[in-house]
Parts: structure tokens; C-alpha cells; sequence
């Protein structure tokens, strides 16, 4: 335990802000990792460390790894299908579900495809204990096309802080505090990569859909990372068997890269549920309002973000279902 602590410190220095992965070490995929489901729409390439997740009308696929984790820093490069994608979701994220289907936690990279033309977004969500009532999305659009090339999306997941990193940027944190009790993520969690058909709510509340015509649709994963504490399902105790280099790590969040993540943030954020109004009349409490991204928002959506009320038209009814998706 004493060393698990001690790891604990080490670790949350190491990667607590500086969000990169070049000196950690890549896995292979026999290494780490299992086939979840999807038969022969998993493909494992000759170099072995690099995956093809695919979504026919058959099935989609996923992998998971072997290996449950209690915090740690897990990332990989992915390459995401091109062209028509409307329904489609690929999620990079970590889960316990299959374990504590009551009270599971979750951290969700979700990725949403989009028609013709138009912008694949990405969607960042946590869950802890079960509180899937309490919905904590955000969702953004990107500085680059996510299907031209590889880029790198990492979860940081310490005992008081999670960080999701795009290419080294840090573009959500969210800190422990008293007021969330057990909604933060606190038990052991596997990693996932999934694609999968999400037609009945991914792309503008469901309106399109995934169109089979494309398949198959192709996810591309490399550089897969799994560096934290791993946790024995049996005896509930942790292995942290990797000493990083402490002299590459800063102490904290440094000013360039708040910086960075402001800036992100005020450029790209579409939906945040702190300011979403026609959720929440008051901001769940673990929620740090800013006053620029509340004032960008509202214009936004004035509706959901401002607390007006929202002019229907027969032409234009929009369904209540959409999980908010219809204001975004």
C-alpha cells in the first residue's frame, strides 16, 4: 500500500498537466488488450500495435484491455472514418460497468459523426457511482478533421483530478471536490475502444442516420497507451510497476497550457451541461463558471444557455428526447 501511495504522488506529477505520452511506453496489442466483440471487423495490423475497428450492418467492434486500472494515464492516436458519417460513434473511454452495473463509473472520448460536409464533433462525458441522472457532457468542435490523420486523446484519471488531453492539449479538468461525494470516478475501470451505430441520437437528436452504403465505416487506432496502476479483480489489491522519469514533470497545471485550454475552450466548446439552463435552473455544484465561455454559449443557444424560452412552429417542433442534442 505504502508503495501504491508513493507511486500515487510520483504519477500525478508526472502527467498531471504535462499531458504527453512521448516517454511512456507503447503497447502491442496481444500486450494489453482483448477483442470485445465484432469477429472479423477487429483487425490487428502486421506491426501489431496498431488496430481497425470497423461498423457494417452487421456489427460494429471494440477491443478492451486485460487489465483493470485504478488511476493512470491511458491514450491512443486515432484515425476516424471519412466522408458520410452521420450515426456513427466511436468511443475511446474507460468503464466498470460489467462489474458494478448499479453503480459504475465511467470516463467517455466520444466521437460523432456528422452528414456530408459537416464537422465530426467530440463529446467528453464522466460518470461515478451510477450518477447517470446527473449528465456531465461537453461537447466541441476541432481545430483540425479528425479523418485526415492520427491525433493523440488521452484520459488522465488520478485520485482528485481527470484531464482529457487532445494532442497535448488539455481541453476539460475536472477536480474532486466535497459537493461531487461519490459522483468522481473512484473504483477500478477498463479501458475501451468501441464503434458502433448511434443512429438514434449521435447526429442532430437522431435526425440522421447511419447509411450503410458507406461501409464499412473504419476507426484507426495506434500508439496505445496503458500506464497506471493496475488492480487484481480478485484480491482488490493494486501493481504500480513503472517509475517515470520525474525530472520531465511539472508540478502543476502550468500558465501556457491553462492558456491553451481557455483558448480551446472559447473557440471550440459547442455544449457544456454547467451552463445548460434548460437542465439545470442551478449549476451542479462541482460546476466553475466562466464568464467568457457562459457569454459565448448563450450566444450561442439564448435557449439553452440563456433561459429563453424557445419559439415553437409547426415546421420547426423539436422532440424532448434529444438529449439535448437539438440545442447543440
Amino acid at each position: 500500500m505504502d508503495f501504491y501511495l508513493g507511486f500515487l504522488v510520483i504519477f500525478s506529477v508526472f502527467v498531471l498537466t504535462s499531458g504527453t505520452s512521448r516517454n511512456l511506453p507503447i503497447l502491442s496489442f496481444d500486450e494489453g488488450y482483448s477483442q470485445l466483440f465484432g469477429e472479423d471487423n477487429l483487425m490487428v495490423l502486421r506491426d501489431g500495435k496498431s488496430v481497425h475497428l470497423s461498423l457494417d450492418e452487421r456489427t460494429g467492434s471494440g477491443f478492451v484491455s486485460q487489465d483493470l486500472y485504478l488511476h493512470g494515464f491511458f491514450s491512443a492516436s486515432i484515425k476516424l472514418p471519412a466522408d458520410y458519417t452521420a450515426g456513427v460513434v466511436v468511443a475511446f473511454y474507460m468503464s466498470n460497468g460489467d462489474m458494478y452495473e448499479k453503480n459504475h463509473d465511467e470516463l467517455d472520448f466520444e466521437f460523432l459523426g456528422n452528414i456530408r460536409g459537416k464537422d465530426w464533433r467530440i463529446q467528453t462525458n464522466i460518470y461515478g457511482n451510477g450518477s447517470t441522472n446527473v449528465g456531465r457532457e461537453e461537447r466541441y468542435g476541432l481545430w483540425f478533421d479528425p479523418s485526415e490523420d492520427f491525433h493523440q486523446y488521452s484520459i488522465l484519471w488520478t485520485e482528485n483530478h481527470i484531464i482529457f488531453y487532445v494532442d497535448h492539449v488539455p481541453i476539460r479538468e475536472i477536480k474532486r471536490t466535497e459537493a461531487m461525494a461519490g459522483d468522481f470516478p473512484s473504483k477500478p475501470m477498463s479501458l475501451y475502444a468501441t464503434i458502433w451505430d448511434g443512429s438514434d441520437w449521435a447526429t442532430n437528436g437522431g435526425r440522421y442516420r447511419v447509411n450503410y452504403k458507406y461501409a464499412p465505416y473504419i476507426a484507426e487506432f495506434s500508439d496505445l497507451i496503458l500506464h497506471g496502476c493496475t488492480v487484481d479483480p480478485i484480491e482488490g489489491s493494486s501493481k504500480c510497476d513503472i517509475s517515470p522519469d520525474s525530472k520531465s514533470i511539472p508540478f502543476s497545471i502550468s500558465p501556457k497550457q491553462r492558456s491553451k485550454m481557455e483558448n480551446f475552450r472559447n473557440k471550440h466548446m459547442q455544449y457544456s451541461y454547467c451552463y445548460d439552463r434548460t437542465r439545470y435552473e442551478v449549476a451542479p455544484p462541482e460546476c466553475v463558471i466562466d464568464p467568457r465561455e457562459a457569454k459565448r454559449l448563450q450566444g450561442f443557444d439564448p435557449v439553452t444557455f440563456g433561459g429563453a424560452r424557445r419559439r415553437h412552429s409547426r415546421r420547426h417542433r423539436r422532440n424532448k428526447s434529444s438529449r439535448s442534442e437539438a440545442s447543440i
